[in-house]
């Protein structure tokens, strides 16, 4: 015996990093950091000096420069919405999805679906996104294809329907499927991705509405989730014009339905989930179903969450609470912007600084949203054991200087545009800034195509709101 010190041989060294945001069991934060990785999991973490004597690594990617975070998690994205920038402004919630959304998913054909999806992939992972929840669209296959190709980690969904006709409007034909067609399909897709063997994919259950969600389709889609394990996910409390009809319609606000149902619980997903009833708030608590907050499409739409939520109660509850960017429609696709929203409009609304501090936003985009994702044992830390999802933000620029607190400086001052390097399972998925698995100047040409293709089949003049001349 020698008493020398092995040294172990992985496959990435992170090395020299700044700050180490690890929003671990005891969120500590590691100057002068290091993570070792070997076999997409997180080796080792520690000072720089100490990973340096007890790893040596086939690669080594300097961290110098930058704050280090989990990967985030949005856990509310319609990756077929990607291309419907511009198309939806200014409208109210009626007007929004049967007048300008419905209609615009209507005419997308599988490709168009394609790349928009690898859009939505591109703009969440040049943001630091590693993960996120899709709630479905008609092409579920072609979402797959375009999402697979970039590297980050996805929920996939087929979007369910089996009521026509709500209170707010009509479906699109193209849209409208029996419950019996809808829970086929549904399954389909969860018998095909919820146990795909790629650690990257999974796939969830999911029905877009309450207004347009029948008891059996509901109640069948919540067996389904359960069969294979996985999410039930929804939109509900969103508006008061979702909320309005739902009691005009049953006699029961949307989570006291789902209550009555007997399919709120642990594993459902609770999309919005601004305008409550005070029994509704006991409920979620009780019941404890993670939420998603969805800062900018209730502000761009004007939806009131803020004005009526009561997420930072809800949290104190002990209920789980995420955050999602929804869709291109409302403008932003970028978590470290939503989180700012999240925290200072609540602050706002409260006239009180000191609710959702930095650190709950924080949480919200990483490990409360893995644990939403039903995936907190792999992901949504930098933990040793887990799967490394790991975010480099570049802090040689203005918006990050001076790096006096970087929780402060990530959501009060920074964007996603500062992030340099992401890694997917030790993947170097994105690397100074460029996607490193797809070719994205191939990608921006195919957009202007598909564009053209899907909007011969909708009245883009009376969608688009150009109020200013162009000549």
């Amino acid at each position: 015996m020698t008493g020398e010190s092995v040294v172990q041989n992985v496959d990435l060294i992170i090395s020299d990093i700044d700050w180490l945001i690890t929003v671990d069991s005891g969120r500590r934060i590691i100057r002068d950091a290091a993570i070792a990785v070997h076999g997409g999991k997180i080796a080792a973490i520690g000072k720089s000096a100490d990973i340096a004597k007890g790893y040596t690594g086939q690669k080594i990617v300097s961290g110098r420069n930058t704050v280090a975070t989990p990967g985030y998690v949005d856990c509310h994205l319609h990756s077929s919405f990607q291309l419907s920038r511009g198309l939806a402004d200014e409208a109210n919630a009626q007007s929004f999805l049967f007048d300008r959304m419905y209609p615009y998913e209507a005419a997308l054909d599988a490709d168009d679906v394609r790349i928009s999806a690898t859009l939505a992939a591109t703009e969440l992972l040049k943001h630091g996104v590693t993960c996120f929840v899709d709630p479905g669209n008609y092409h579920p296959e072609s979402s797959v294809e375009g999402v697979m190709s970039t590297g980050i980690r996805m929920i996939v969904s087929r979007s369910s329907f089996d009521l026509t006709k709500s209170v707010m409007g009509l479906l699109p034909e193209r849209m409208i499927e029996n419950t019996a067609t809808a829970l086929e399909r549904a399954e389909a897709v969860l018998e095909k991705y919820a146990k795909s063997g790629n650690p990257r994919l999974g796939a969830s259950a999911s029905f877009r509405g309450l207004n347009n969600a029948s008891d059996e389709l509901i109640v069948g889609l919540d067996k389904l989730a359960k069969k294979y394990g996985t999410l039930l996910q929804t939109h509900a409390c969103f508006s008061y014009s979702t909320h309005d009809s739902s009691i005009a319609r049953g006699g029961l606000a949307e989570i006291e339905r789902l209550d009555k149902l007997g399919v709120l619980d642990e594993r459902m997903l609770v999309v919005h989930s601004g305008w409550l009833e005070p029994q509704e708030v006991a409920m979620l608590a009780r019941r404890k179903p993670s939420l998603v907050c969805a800062p900018s499409s209730s502000l761009h739409n004007g939806y009131g969450n803020f004005v009526v939520g009561k997420l930072p109660e809800l949290m104190a509850l002990g209920v789980n609470v995420a955050i999602g960017s929804d869709h291109a429609s409302s403008g932003i696709v970028d978590m470290t912007q939503e989180v700012r929203l999240a925290c200072c409009c609540y602050k706002e609304m409260r006239l009180n600084p000191r609710v959702m501090p930095p650190e709950t936003g924080v949480e919200m985009a990483t490990i409360n949203g893995a644990k939403a994702a039903l995936m907190d044992h792999r992901i949504g830390s930098i933990e040793v054991g887990k799967e490394a999802d790991v975010v480099l933000f570049d802090t040689k620029r203005p918006e990050w200087q001076p790096l006096i607190n970087p929780v402060a400086n990530l959501v009060y001052s920074a964007t996603g545009d500062s992030v340099r390097d992401v890694f997917v399972a030790g993947e170097q998925v994105v690397a100074d800034g460029s996607l490193t698995k797809i070719d994205e100047s191939k990608l921006y040409d195919e957009i202007p195509v598909a564009v053209m293709r899907f909007s011969k089949h909708l009245k883009v003049d009376q969608m688009v709101q150009l109020k200013w001349p162009v000549t």
